[in-house]
């Protein structure tokens, strides 16, 4: 515990430049795995973060004050995710919550912030449930009960995958993104030969993916995050399975690549941001990024600078106050986002409106737009 608490404080000076400003800072919360296995993620946040802390402290900060954040560590674990729940509930500078990473964690800390009247931004859970936990609840993470489909329809009828065996991992997100995945799947006409799953924990898929082998699949659904993802890609390749593979959104990342190495030639995912897009501000962004990083931004990287706009704007716009975040949301529109051009909630979902996607295929280690092609066409 005193390790954690000392790594929080240290992210939370990190997160903080020398400001202009003057006053109490400005504080959201973020929730998220610092350490653990999912810790990658919570370093592409960062990033995220700390350049929109930059941009909103050049800016002005929120009414003359500086803007920061404080960086609780929960592996992503649903039992921490809880505690640090309790810990922003119950400390007066903390006026949004960001987090946690995975739906399973923010699901189980949901009902604090919903007590607490905290609002709890969970950026990237996607679980179709999340934003039912409460008016407190908010996100501009595409649903699931969206995306699974759309990823479905686009394997069947434009990638051309009938005989599909879906390979995910066994957690609550997971679950529900392989129901819904299979069951748009079967709708469009394609047939689910394998169903296998796998705990986060496991390391060794070879026996999961023989399995998946004898089922003679035309192509490999895989759902997945990217440590994982990679793993189990290296190993479907390992026992003699060379068939396309079509992923959900969560390995899009350049990580992905670097562990998969030559085998994730021949993934296909989607994505809400690519760099290459060339809207301006996306341009804009990606020179910022480059400029501060010395790399590409991934979606991630996008996607927490987006969320650390979006709670700037609405503290900026309706005061910093708990109270005055909640009623904004239901209020706010119009969103600068590099992920949607301008994001839009929609009051009754309490999630982003109408996100857009962009189609990938990896060919020679990099990811790129899709061609158009099924896989194997000329």
């Amino acid at each position: 515990m005193r390790r954690r608490t000392l790594l929080a404080a240290a992210t939370a000076l990190l997160a903080r430049p020398a400001f202009a400003q003057t006053g109490a800072p400005v504080l959201v919360g973020v929730s998220g795995p610092l350490t653990g296995q999912y810790a990658q993620y919570a370093a592409q946040w960062r990033r995220g973060f700390d350049l929109a802390i930059d941009e909103a402290n050049a800016k002005g900060g929120v009414q003359g004050r500086p803007f920061g954040y404080v960086f609780e560590d929960t592996q992503s674990d649903p039992r921490q995710a809880v505690a640090v729940a309790q810990k922003f509930v119950g400390d007066p500078r903390i006026l949004i919550e960001l987090g946690d990473f995975s739906s399973a964690a923010s699901m189980a800390a949901s009902p604090i912030y919903q007590r607490g009247r905290l609002v709890q931004f969970g950026f990237t859970n996607s679980h179709p449930d999340f934003t039912k936990g409460g008016d407190y609840m908010w996100s501009n993470a595409p649903d699931q009960a969206d995306d699974m489909p759309n990823l479905a329809r686009w394997a069947v009828d434009e990638l051309g995958m009938k005989r599909i065996a879906l390979v995910y991992i066994n957690g609550d997100w997971g679950r529900t993104s392989e129901e819904l995945f299979a069951n748009a799947a079967i709708k469009h006409g394609a047939q689910i030969v394998a169903r296998e799953g796998y705990l986060p924990t496991e390391q060794d898929f070879r026996s999961t993916l023989v399995r998946v082998r004898d089922a003679n699949p035309d192509a490999i659904a895989l759902i997945a995050y990217y440590p994982d993802g990679a793993q189990v890609v290296r190993q479907l390749r390992m026992v003699g399975l060379k068939q396309p593979v079509v992923a959900a959104a969560s390995i899009y990342s350049p990580k992905f690549l670097e562990i998969g190495g030559d085998a994730t030639d021949n993934v296909y995912t989607d994505t809400n941001f690519f760099p290459e897009d060339p809207r301006p501000d996306v341009r804009d962004f990606v020179a910022r990024f480059r400029a501060k990083y010395g790399t590409d931004p991934d979606s991630y990287n996008a996607r927490s600078y987006d969320a650390m706009i979006v709670c700037w704007t609405l503290l900026k716009q309706f005061g910093p106050d708990r109270q005055a975040a909640h009623d904004g949301f239901s209020k706010l529109g119009g969103v600068p986002s590099v992920v949607f051009g301008t994001a839009h909630f929609d009051p009754a979902t309490r999630r982003v409106r109408d996100p857009a996607n962009a189609y990938l295929m990896v060919r020679g280690g990099r990811f790129m737009p899709w061609d158009g092609k099924p896989p194997g066409a000329v």
